[in-house]
C-alpha cells in the first residue's frame, strides 16, 4: 500500500463488493449471504488504526458507521449489530459493521473465520445493492 495514493487492499477486494462512496469511506458488501455484512474503508493511503486518521476525519468515519448501520437495519433484519476494526490479517485501516441473528451460522461467536462464505447470486447481489444504495442515499 502506497504511502500517498490510496489502494484498496486485494483481500478486501477480492471478499467485497462495492456498494457506494461516501465522503470518507468506500463502503462494501461482504460477499457472504451468511451475514449482512458491511466493511467500510477509508480512501486514505497508509492507514492502520483509527487513531491514524485526523480528528475532524474520525468524526466522519463514525457518522458513515452510523449511516452504514441505519442502512443494515433497513435492509437486512438482524438481532445485533456488531462493529469491528481488527485488522490482524488485513491491516489495512476498515470498519466491520455485521448484523447478527441468533442462530446464524457463526452465532454466538464471532463471524471471523467461521466456516466457508457462501457468496451472493447475481440477482440476490443485484437487489441487496440496489436496498443498502437506496438506504445510503437518505
Amino acid at each position: 500500500m502506497s504511502e500517498t495514493t490510496f489502494e484498496l487492499d486485494p483481500r478486501l477486494a477480492a471478499d467485497t463488493v462495492l456498494v457506494a462512496s461516501l465522503a470518507l469511506c468506500d463502503v462494501r458488501l461482504m460477499n457472504d449471504t451468511r451475514f449482512p455484512w458491511l466493511v467500510l474503508t477509508p480512501r486514505r493511503a497508509g492507514l492502520v488504526e483509527i487513531c491514524d486518521l485526523a480528528d475532524d476525519e474520525q468524526c466522519v468515519l463514525w457518522r458513515e458507521v452510523k449511516l452504514a448501520s441505519q442502512a443494515l437495519r433497513e435492509t437486512a433484519p438482524h438481532d445485533k449489530l456488531n462493529l469491528g476494526a481488527l485488522g490482524n490479517i488485513v491491516r489495512q485501516l476498515h470498519v466491520h459493521v455485521v448484523g447478527r441473528r441468533e442462530g446464524d451460522a457463526a452465532w454466538p461467536g464471532p463471524v471471523w473465520g467461521s466456516g466457508k462464505a457462501v457468496a451472493y447470486e447475481a440477482e440476490a447481489l443485484a437487489r441487496m445493492l440496489e436496498a443498502l444504495r437506496k438506504a445510503l442515499a437518505r
